[in-house]
């Protein structure tokens, strides 16, 4: 599903400074990863790469057979939109908008779709991340886990075939964080989703199927470490 093949990436500060380092990754179709490693070592800015936020790096990524470096900016939005969601630590939600509303959002990039179809695909999300009845609600409004099933219906919303998720339990409690857990199993199976989670969170990395540990600018399998 993502092979990602000697991957370098550099920032122009002064002086410049290198995080990923020949950096090379691949994670079959409905398995589950879990990235860990120290705050500023890459972690995220290899997610953004991954999932074609950050084109500015050496060597290659491809995702169910598609090589980002070879799509023009169009096609990447579209990549995006269709293969992809993202779960992120800071929900990114619009309080100007419904909940429903959000959870569209990646209706609003896509071909046209009827009104009453967004409708559907959106409420469905919300079932499925039990928020059925919440429709109307604006997220500030909600708590934190509400707002983090939000953010994952929103990921669901264009049946994404990966998806990526950046210290998704990283606001929440305790008990939120294994509530939203138990839902990313239940969804991970449900929906056959590619799953690859940046966490320091140590119940996220007891749950996936591989956990590795970025150091240097690469990764390492934890047991190498």
């Amino acid at each position: 599903m993502i092979v990602a093949t000697e991957i370098e990436k550099r920032f122009s500060a002064q002086p410049e400074v290198a995080v990923l380092h020949g950096l090379s990754l691949e994670v079959a179709a409905g398995e589950s990863v879990a990235i860990t490693g120290a705050s500023g070592s890459g972690k995220s800015t290899l997610l953004h790469i991954l999932g074609g936020l950050d084109r500015d790096f050496e060597g290659r990524v491809a995702v169910d057979g598609l090589a980002l470096d070879a799509l023009d900016d169009r096609d990447l939005a579209q990549f995006r939109n269709a293969t992809v969601g993202f779960v992120f630590q800071a929900f990114h939600l619009l309080d100007h908008l419904t909940v429903l509303e959000n959870v569209a959002l990646p209706a609003w990039f896509a071909s046209a779709s009827s009104p009453a179809s967004v409708t559907a695909r959106a409420e469905e999300c919300l079932v499925a991340v039990g928020l059925a009845g919440s429709a109307g609600r604006r997220p500030n409004h909600l708590s934190g886990g509400e707002k983090q099933r939000v953010g994952i219906a929103r990921a669901l919303f264009s049946r994404p075939r990966m998806l990526l998720c950046d210290e998704p339990t990283g606001a929440l409690d305790e008990g939120t964080s294994r509530e939203i857990l138990d839902l990313f199993d239940r969804l991970h199976a449900s929906e056959e989703l590619t799953r690859v989670t940046v966490t320091h969170d140590r119940d996220v990395t007891a749950r996936a199927d591989r956990v590795l540990c970025m150091r240097h600018g690469k990764l390492h399998p934890l047991g190498e470490l």
